[in-house]
């Protein structure tokens, strides 16, 4: 690699590299302040400050009565109490509120113009000192449902693990512009970045409804196959839900949604999961006769679906 030398003889970085050199640590310095020390424990998380009293960070690894280290002008931390507002364990984030506000808010950027193998900076704050690691964007991706039943806009995915104490924290590009938050327990075996439209659009439903609404039909189903084509067979509905308003019976076989296939109750909970508070036409058989019936879906978070099995 090419050299130049001081005049004591002493080599310096080649120009290319001691710009990238710069250019990096400049990224650091510009989202340092953003990124939020996340107590736990014995150890520490990362979040990420979003607005000037609102901190995200990843939802399994923060407990409810959250308490932060926010840096300051001098580069100490301020313990700062934190209110949970809401999580989405759909997308692995969580948000807190910090009363008084005084937070320093990091600047996000859409995944336009973003490559596969361009640079990129994880970022995390498990102790005192800000921390980054270097890699490069190994997958982009489309829109993803993930197995807790959330949506990212877009499947972000660097070359390594996230280091320990990193999750929560930001993936910042070399201006120091946040594309993502990382999480490790989404997809087995993978360490994504939450992008940055996901994490607006969860954010605004955990502020507006302290979780992620998704669509409610009020009834529990098993799988059935009508003239070889899956459907979902009705063995309860909730007197108070929408099926019940809409008249859907026990022993209805729902088939299509929206017109969609439903291809059994897994389906039917994907269909319903996108639609909170539509109105959507439900093709079934009653009977064996072929009925539609339009129905206002009810509209509820994953927190109150926990203990429902088999439901829609």
């Amino acid at each position: 690699m090419p050299t130049t030398t001081t005049s004591d003889a002493s080599p310096i970085p080649s120009e290319p590299l001691h710009s990238l050199s710069t250019a990096l640590a400049d990224a650091v310095a510009a989202a340092a302040p953003s990124v939020i020390h996340v107590r736990r424990g014995r150890g520490g998380g990362t979040g990420l400050a979003i607005a000037d009293d609102l901190v995200v960070t990843s939802s399994f690894h923060a407990a409810d009565d959250a308490e932060l280290g926010v840096p300051g002008g001098d580069g100490e931390l301020a313990t700062r109490p934190a209110e949970l507002v809401g999580r989405d364990p759909g997308t692995d984030l969580a948000l807190f509120r910090v009363p008084g506000g005084g937070l320093t808010p990091a600047r996000l950027r859409e995944l336009d113009g973003v490559r596969v193998g361009q640079l990129a900076l994880a970022l995390g704050r498990p102790g005192r000192s800000v921390r980054a690691s270097l890699r490069a964007i190994g997958v982009l991706g489309p829109a993803l449902r993930t197995p807790w039943g959330g949506q990212l806009d877009r499947y972000v995915e660097t070359d390594r693990a996230l280091p320990r104490g990193f999750a929560g924290g930001p993936l910042v590009d070399a201006s120091g512009a946040v594309l993502g938050l990382g999480t490790r327990t989404l997809i087995r075996g993978a360490d994504l970045a939450v992008p940055t439209a996901t994490i607006r659009r969860v954010v605004a439903e955990l502020l507006a409804h302290g979780g992620v609404r998704h669509g409610y039909l009020g009834v529990s189903a098993y799988p059935v196959t009508v003239d070889d084509e899956a459907g979902a067979l009705i063995a309860s509905v909730d007197a108070a839900g929408p099926a019940a308003a809409a008249g859907l019976l026990v022993g209805d076989v729902i088939l299509r949604l929206a017109g969609a296939p439903t291809r059994g109750p897994d389906g039917l909970r994907a269909a319903l999961w996108d639609r909170p508070g539509a109105e959507v036409e439900i093709a079934l058989r009653r009977a064996g006769q072929p009925l539609t019936v339009t129905v206002a879906l009810g509209a509820r978070t994953l927190r109150d679906r926990l203990g429902a099995s088999r439901r829609g």
